[in-house]
């Protein structure tokens, strides 16, 4: 499979078109818009263990979600991310650390806000 039919097969998972993209790129090194990306984007790679092939910092930006490039001992792949929506409740924020929850003696498992905030 090629770089650009893994990406429009995640995309196509999350009900996304390349329609949705707004921008293709890194974050510190610049963009470049889908087309580019679609231009070049046709090739094969081994995405299975090994070395990383695929550039690590390439994001593909859409409204509200982004996909970003993850790797585990060189098998690599596309992750879909979502910006989250606010939650309803406002918490009176004590701890972010298990540190921070033990000297308040709350129970810190699993660690999680709600967990090291004694909630």
């Amino acid at each position: 499979m090629s770089l650009l039919e893994e990406t429009i097969n995640i995309l196509k998972e999350e009900n996304k078109t390349p329609d949705d993209i707004l921008w293709c790129g890194s974050k510190t090194f610049g963009y470049f818009t889908w087309n580019d990306f679609e231009r070049i984007a046709d090739t094969q790679y081994d995405s299975g263990y090994g070395g990383q092939e695929v550039a690590t910092d390439l994001l593909i930006v859409g409204k509200n979600f982004w996909l970003e490039r993850h790797e585990y001992d060189g098998s690599e792949w596309w992750e879909y991310k979502e910006q989250p929506t606010k939650p309803d409740n406002k918490i009176n924020l004590l701890a972010l650390t298990r540190g921070q929850a033990r000297k308040l003696d709350f129970d810190d498992y699993p660690n999680t806000l709600k967990s090291v905030n004694g909630l």
